[in-house]
């Protein structure tokens, strides 16, 4: 809700309240001096002839009026509204409405405009020339944007099901809490009378149907009950349901078994019945109903995955509610872990498109994705699907560390093409800007460029990748729909320094801001591994103790790829595309996070 200025209320007439307190009611009846009941005096008795309408200003009271709305205007619409046959005029036309509701324990005249619900105080002062309400309160206001439901407010005893004595209107309006947080709160119109009531709620509710038709009414939900703590059952029907049931959202929801069912349902439902899906739990269970969308529109749309295919675009938007452990994708969308947060933005119908990668081998579609880490990520990642048993702290902190004691570098060439107009970076982590999209520049050869080496960690991100950890953001640089990826290239390097790296990643310093750190933004990568039993001899470092890591690009057991937080086995040549808004997500764009002093407590 906002609070906006327009100039103080002089103007006299009826309005329809049939719960004003004595007092009040008598302050209303110096409005004119008309005859309580008599609809076309300008002095009728709230509650009685006016209990259906709004004012518009008396002639014979002498005041200038504020806004006009013509009483003849406002009874044809009433009954046309009645009987269904009027629609609410277009942006930009005059009032739809107008009367009394206490708002907060105040009396207030309230407007409902196309765009805007807006409301004053109204208090009686000492007549003057005449008995006149005037007030000298600046007008609130909530868009009508900001609302998501509209509900009538009854009071009922604890057997009732339905009826009630009617209270009023409650109106749910979702609030920016500021760093990226959405809650709702309620604005609750108190009123008597049923048929000033229902009029007022038949407006409301053509205008919020009928204006913002991108918000969903179906919604197939998929919980993974195992995720992080398993919460994720808790965190929708306590967080999430209720929302959706406030917002007339209908859902239909599975709790998946194992894992790969989510996949399997989204894969096999009449995904047509729904307007968006929505899933629980964390990164895994986010990548899965990403990549099942996304493989489910290729067979629609009757693509060869198994050839150089181009990728079509998901059919329905993804929302996800986040209940994992690191939520590195709904972290990218929403900037927080916020469950209530995620589902506002499902309901308020928030879409920002994303970009989605391809992984393949040997032009054989291997998956879709929006991030991987081949090296370090990749076996903190295989050692930590070991440890599933520890909980997810201390596993975190237990994998960082086990796998910085047996620290290994991959061996390995790198091929990839860079975006048009963008140099190479090294060391100062920043990139041009020139907004165009990646997928339209030519494949020129002269763009491609290649680098072998060791290399301790490689990052193919097509979206930030902001955790708690990394409040920047594992690749900064990128953003969600610019149609590139960032290559974060790591090269061997100390142990020592390969842990200041990382803590870099923990604050709002330059974490590229090393020599054995190489960035670039580009559109394809290639990565072939050269499959050795070799190892490099130690070498010893300068005066801090660290030691070179052995340069092992693969034994027997070769690393393996995390991507989106999945394990995918270690293929010899692995070929990565970005497709520019792939998919839709349910978010919006972030704000940037200003608390530098998330740190991950391993290091």
């Amino acid at each position: 809700m906002r609070v906006g200025t327009r100039e103080p209320a002089t103007e006299s007439g009826r309005y329809a309240h049939a719960s004003l307190s004595e007092p009040r009611a008598e302050a209303w009846r110096c409005l004119g001096g008309g005859a309580a009941g008599d609809p076309g005096s300008p002095g009728a008795r709230p509650g009685r002839g006016a209990a259906a309408g709004g004012g518009g200003g008396g002639s014979g009271s002498g005041i200038s009026p504020r806004r006009r709305t013509p009483l003849t205007w406002f009874r044809g619409a009433a009954e046309g509204a009645a009987g269904g046959g009027w629609s609410p005029p277009g942006a930009g036309s005059g009032p739809i409405c107008r009367g009394i509701f206490e708002i907060e324990k105040r009396s207030c005249d309230v407007m409902l405009t196309p765009n805007r619900l807006e409301w004053t105080e109204i208090e009686p002062e000492t007549p003057a020339g005449g008995g006149v309400l005037i007030s000298q309160h600046d007008a609130e206001f909530v868009e009508l944007k900001e609302v998501f439901a509209v509900k009538m407010k009854r009071r009922r005893s604890l057997k009732q099901n339905q009826g009630g004595t009617l209270l009023g209107i409650a109106i749910f309006v979702c609030v920016n809490k500021g760093q990226n947080k959405l809650k709702h709160r309620v604005i609750h119109l108190s009123n008597f009378s049923e048929d000033h009531c229902n009029i007022w709620f038949k407006y409301l509710k053509d205008l919020l149907n009928g204006f913002y038709p991108s918000r969903p009414k179906s919604l197939k939900v998929l919980i993974n009950p195992y995720s992080h703590k398993k919460e994720a059952k808790q965190v929708y029907y306590e967080h999430v349901a209720p929302l959706f049931k406030l917002a007339d959202i209908k859902t239909d929801v599975t709790i998946t078994q194992y894992e790969g069912h989510g996949f399997s349902v989204l894969k096999e439902c009449d995904i047509q019945e729904f307007d968006g899906v929505v899933c629980v739990g964390g990164d895994g269970t986010a990548s899965e109903a990403a990549r099942a969308l996304l493989l489910r529109a290729q067979i629609d749309a009757g693509k060869d995955v198994d050839s150089n295919f181009t990728p079509v675009k998901a059919p329905l938007p993804l929302g996800i509610i986040p209940a994992g452990s690191t939520n590195i994708l709904a972290f990218s969308v929403h900037g927080l872990k916020h469950p209530g947060t995620a589902a506002m933005h499902i309901i308020m119908g928030n879409l920002q498109e994303v970009d989605v990668c391809t992984y393949s081998s040997h032009n054989r579609l291997l998956r879709f994705g929006f991030s991987a880490m081949f090296g370090f990520g990749g076996r903190t990642l295989a050692l930590a699907e070991k440890h599933r048993w520890m909980p997810p702290k201390e596993r975190r902190e237990f994998v960082v560390i086990k796998t910085l004691a047996n620290l290994k570098s991959e061996d390995c060439e790198l091929s990839f093409l860079l975006s048009e107009n963008t140099h190479l970076e090294k060391q100062n982590g920043t990139r041009n800007v020139d907004g165009t999209n990646a997928e339209e520049q030519c494949n020129n050869e002269d763009k491609w460029k290649s680098m072998q080496g060791s290399f301790l960690n490689i990052s193919i991100m097509a979206i930030p990748c902001l955790c708690s950890m990394a409040p920047r953001g594992l690749a900064p640089n990128t953003r969600l729909d610019n149609g590139s990826m960032s290559l974060i290239a790591v090269r061997n390097s100390t142990r020592a320094d390969f842990i200041r790296y990382l803590k870099r990643i923990g604050n709002l310093k330059n974490q590229f801001n090393f020599p054995f750190v190489e960035t670039y933004t580009v559109q394809e990568v290639k990565i072939q591994s050269n499959i050795k039993n070799t190892c490099m001899e130690e070498t010893s470092d300068k005066a801090d103790g660290g030691s070179r890591c052995p340069s092992v690009s693969s034994l027997k057991g070769s690393c393996p790829w995390n991507i989106d937080g999945d394990l995918m086995e270690e293929s010899s040549e692995v070929h990565i595309k970005i497709h520019s808004q792939l998919i839709t997500l349910y978010g919006r764009n972030i704000e940037k996070c200003d608390d530098p002093t998330v740190k991950c407590g391993c290091l």
